[in-house]
C-alpha cells in the first residue's frame, strides 16, 4: 500500500489520446487532478462520499455533489471515477477534471471515457484498493 501522504501519478493513453491523474492522500480521503487534451484546466470538480445504503446497510452507497464550469462537460469523466474510487477504497474522494481538444468528436468522447476508467483501475492499484 502507498504511504498516506504519497503522490501517485499515472496515465492512461489511447492513440492521440493521454490522461493523466495525480493523486494524492489527504489523511484517509484522497484528491485526484485528471488533465488531458491540448489544453489541461479545471471543468469540473466532483465530491463522492461513501455510506452504508438506507435500503441495505451492509452495501454501499455513494453521494456525489458536482460543480461544473459552464460550458465544460467533464462531469461525465469524473463522477464516475470519484464514486468508483469511494466505494472501493471507503473515503471521501474528490476529483478536479479538465481535459481539452479541439473538434471532439463522439469516438474521441468514448475514447476519454475509456481512458478514465483505465486511470480508475491503474489509481486503484497503485493505493492498494
Amino acid at each position: 500500500m502507498v504511504g498516506r501522504s504519497a503522490t501517485i501519478r499515472v496515465t492512461a493513453v489511447r492513440g492521440a489520446l493521454r490522461l493523466e491523474a495525480i493523486a494524492c492522500r489527504a489523511g484517509g480521503d484522497l484528491s485526484v487532478t485528471i488533465t488531458g487534451g491540448d489544453r489541461p484546466h479545471v471543468g469540473c470538480v466532483v465530491l463522492a462520499r461513501p455510506h452504508p445504503s438506507t435500503g441495505d446497510p451492509r452495501r454501499t452507497s455513494v453521494t456525489s455533489s458536482v460543480l461544473a464550469v459552464p460550458p465544460h462537460r467533464e462531469e461525465a469523466l469524473a463522477r464516475p471515477l470519484a464514486e468508483k474510487l469511494a466505494t472501493e477504497l471507503g473515503a471521501t474522494v474528490v476529483v478536479a477534471a479538465g481535459v481539452h481538444t479541439d473538434r471532439l468528436g463522439k469516438r474521441a468522447i468514448a475514447g476519454y471515457l475509456k481512458l478514465g476508467e483505465i486511470v480508475s483501475e491503474k489509481l486503484l492499484q497503485a493505493l492498494g484498493g
